[in-house]
């Protein structure tokens, strides 16, 4: 009996948090195509989001291009390959390792801040107070900064990738005598339009992936200030899930139709 309750119960509310998931993402839909329109708090969220995660996702780039290159050279040297270095790190970096490494960050950096944002301004009645003074909170709040996630992360991914790309001709500069123009030139002329469309696609599905898990962890957050960060760690560890599962079937499509 037990061990019965100690399975079905977990079920249970795994299923029942499912379904709320589901009917927040169907009020975001509902709510992002009707008048009025939040631009200015859009715009602001797109700053705050964009702007101050440059520096994270930038240093992080740099590593993962500085790392790959120092990490996969010794290996092609012993085929005598070393002339394939900026085809493989430009593949590797713009198909998988760019979007998913800096997706996981902004979760880590953004989907956090939102969880712990709204889960404060539920916990403090904030949210209350606006539904009271005739204020649509869920556009002002939520649809505002999903939008912002979905439209900002491709910017970020693109701005890592670009970082990752010139930290790995460091590294190839200092190994060999590579010109800048001479090692871009080869990575641009290995990269096909089916390496960076399913990459930009995904993208935005890993920034409306965060930005949803985030908001609706924090707007729904309960038992008092402890579930402020409650609502901030779950977002991220839900919302790294997702980001995998989302991983998976872009991948399999790829391969499916590409």
């Amino acid at each position: 009996m037990n061990l019965s309750v100690k399975i079905v119960e977990p079920l249970k509310a795994f299923f029942l948090e499912v379904g709320e998931l589901s009917f927040f993402t169907a009020n975001f839909f509902k709510e992002v195509f009707k008048p009025p329109y939040e631009s200015k708090e859009f715009l602001h969220q797109c700053y705050y989001i964009g702007n101050r995660s440059l520096l994270l996702v930038g240093v992080t780039g740099f590593i993962i291009g500085l790392v790959f290159t120092l990490q996969s050279r010794p290996t092609l040297e012993e085929f005598g390959a070393e002339s394939w270095i900026p085809s493989m790190v430009s593949v590797s970096i713009i198909r998988e390792i760019g979007p998913i490494i800096t997706a996981l960050i902004c979760a880590g950096r953004i989907g956090s801040s939102i969880g712990a944002e709204l889960g404060s301004m539920r916990v403090t009645e904030q949210i209350d107070a606006m539904e009271v003074s005739g204020t649509n909170p869920f556009k002002y709040l939520v649809v505002t900064r999903i939008l912002a996630t979905t439209f900002m992360l491709p910017v970020l991914i693109f701005f890592g990738d670009a970082i990752a790309i010139y930290g790995s001709y460091l590294v190839e500069s200092m190994k060999e005598d590579v010109s800048f123009v001479l090692y871009f030139n080869q990575v641009v002329n290995i990269l096909e339009f089916s390496d960076v469309l399913p990459a930009t696609f995904k993208s935005f599905f890993f920034g409306f992936a965060i930005g949803l898990v985030g908001c609706f962890k924090g707007y729904n957050c309960k038992k008092g200030t402890a579930g402020v960060g409650q609502a901030a760690y779950s977002a991220v560890v839900y919302s790294s899930m997702l980001l995998f599962i989302i991983d998976f079937v872009a991948v399999f499509v790829t391969n499916i139709f590409l």
